[in-house]
Order: C-alpha cells, then sequence, then structure tokens
C-alpha cells in the first residue's frame, strides 16, 4: 500500500476532506475550527487515490518552541506507516524548536519513539454547567472586559504562562473570541477568552497568577459561566491545575485525559515563577 500514498503539502482546499477525517472519528471540530488552526501553521497531508486519508498540523511559536497536532489516519489505512511518515514531515519542518503534543494513549508509543516524553497530564471538561458561586477575588484586584490596547499584555501574558510564543496565535484567536479580564489597580494581571469551538463553546487560555486556591482562574473561568448558563462548553486543563474537583461539581464532567509531551526539552523556557496557564487554547496549539 506505501507505494500508491503521496504526500504533500497540506493547503486551504483540503479543509472539507480534513473535517470529514475528523467527523469520521467523532471529534467535535467543524470547518471552520479547522480552518482556524490550518490558518496560522502549517502541514500536512496524505493521499490515496487522490483522497485526503491522513493530516497533521504544525505550528512555529518564535524561533525556539512549537506545538504539533490534528495527527489523523482514517481508520481503514492505520497500522501502515502512515502516522509515522507525516509525523517526520512535521519535526523536519520544525527542526530543533521545543516541541509539544498531546497524546492519547494510542498514539504515545509512536511519539516516544520519535523523542517526545511526558510532562504532564491534560483533563478535558465539557457539559452544560451549573450557575458557578460566587468566587470572591482579593483586594484590588477585579474583572473587566478587554479593550483593543490589552493585546500586547495579553500576548506577553499569554507567552509567559505557557512558555510558547504567542505573538502570532493570540491576536486572531481575540478576534474571534470574547475576553474578559482580571486587573489589579490598573494592570492586567490575567484574562480567559470564550469562542465558538465544536459543538458550543471552549473557555481558553485562561491565564492567572499563580494561586494554590485557584481563585483567580475559577473567577475567570466562572464569569463565562455565569454569562451563559445552560450552553455546552468545554475547557482543557492541566490535570495539576487543582480545577478538576471545582469543575466537576459544576457539571462539567471529565470525558477525557491526555498526555502532555515534549521533545527537544532544552529549548523549553522554564515555568514562569508568577503566571500560570490554567486552561489551554487547544490539544493543537496548546
Amino acid at each position: 500500500m506505501s507505494d500508491s500514498i503521496h504526500y504533500r503539502r497540506f493547503t486551504s482546499a483540503d479543509i472539507e476532506a480534513a473535517h470529514a477525517l475528523t467527523a469520521q472519528l467523532k471529534w467535535p471540530h467543524r470547518a471552520e475550527d479547522w480552518q482556524f488552526v490550518a490558518n496560522i501553521g502549517v502541514g500536512f497531508v496524505a493521499e490515496r487515490d487522490s483522497r485526503v486519508i491522513g493530516t497533521l498540523l504544525c505550528w512555529k511559536y518564535g524561533a525556539h518552541t512549537s506545538s504539533l497536532g490534528m495527527v489523523i489516519v482514517s481508520p481503514e489505512h492505520q497500522g501502515y506507516g502512515i502516522g509515522r511518515r507525516l509525523m517526520e514531515m512535521g519535526l523536519e519542518e520544525l527542526g530543533p524548536r521545543a516541541t509539544v503534543l498531546h497524546a492519547t494513549e494510542v498514539g504515545r508509543p509512536l511519539y516516544e519513539k520519535l523523542g517526545f516524553a511526558p510532562v504532564g497530564m491534560l483533563d478535558q471538561h465539557q457539559g452544560a454547567a451549573l450557575q458557578p458561586p460566587l468566587v470572591e477575588l482579593p483586594s484590588r484586584e477585579r474583572l473587566r472586559p478587554l479593550g483593543v490596547n490589552d493585546t500586547p499584555r495579553l500576548v506577553e501574558l499569554a507567552s509567559r504562562a505557557s512558555g510558547l510564543d504567542r505573538a502570532s496565535v493570540l491576536p486572531p484567536l481575540i478576534e474571534a473570541a470574547d475576553g474578559i479580564g482580571l486587573d489589579r489597580d490598573g494592570e492586567l494581571i490575567g484574562f480567559a477568552l470564550f469562542r465558538r469551538f465544536g459543538r458550543g463553546r471552549a473557555i481558553g487560555p485562561v491565564v492567572a497568577p499563580r494561586d494554590e486556591n485557584t481563585v483567580r482562574a475559577k473567577a475567570l473561568i466562572g464569569h463565562w459561566l455565569a454569562s451563559n448558563p445552560g450552553m455546552f462548553v468545554r475547557v482543557d486543563v492541566p490535570a495539576e491545575s487543582g480545577l478538576t474537583e471545582w469543575l466537576e461539581s459544576l457539571g462539567l464532567t471529565r470525558v477525557d485525559s491526555v498526555v502532555k509531551m515534549l521533545r527537544n526539552a532544552a529549548y523549553m523556557p522554564p515555568p514562569d515563577a508568577q503566571f500560570a496557564q490554567y486552561g489551554i487554547i487547544n490539544q493543537a496549539i496548546c
């Protein structure tokens, strides 16, 4: 079969076929979700008889960091090394950058063979949330709407919290999302975005000062839940965030957990001492 498979660059003309692959696997992505992530990255497809049977997208964040995702092979073509070849093409494109991905247990053995190592877990929560209890913020802190002049600070906060350069990702995401900021004495110290995704809405990224009680992250997430009662919402949080039990108490069930993996760790900045990412954008662009 390998002789009949052709590999090439992903183009915008592949969106419909790529969306059909995710629908076949019962992933929630809309065609618009594919379009967004494809517009800010590069990718590759595997074709057989002019039909797209596999995809991979990757994203470069500055000179030193990157992520990789949307690795899909149609069920009837799995087991022929297609996923591995797509991964090799993506890694060649990214070069020596520190590269993050989120892996299912099925995909993990391949990623480990390609140099990725587990560095954490991610919990996926979704559901129609209950009304959250009021979260009292520390004195001098308040939630406020985001403005057009906040973008540079949002990029700074998101980059520091994630360890990934967010200069190319966050501005288009802000345009497609609603946002709420956390303000302390006129200084923006956190935020959470809320946007269309899949069958409902997604919250993320969620960035806030590190806090053992996660009060600020809960206030940011709780704002969107309280503003959209009964709406289907998804939020993906690091397992170590301390938010899983709270989210489940609000009706956002943990439906899946995946492994966060990293390659070329020497190029990854150390964790920021002040800010943390309590919710990611999504499992592809992190």
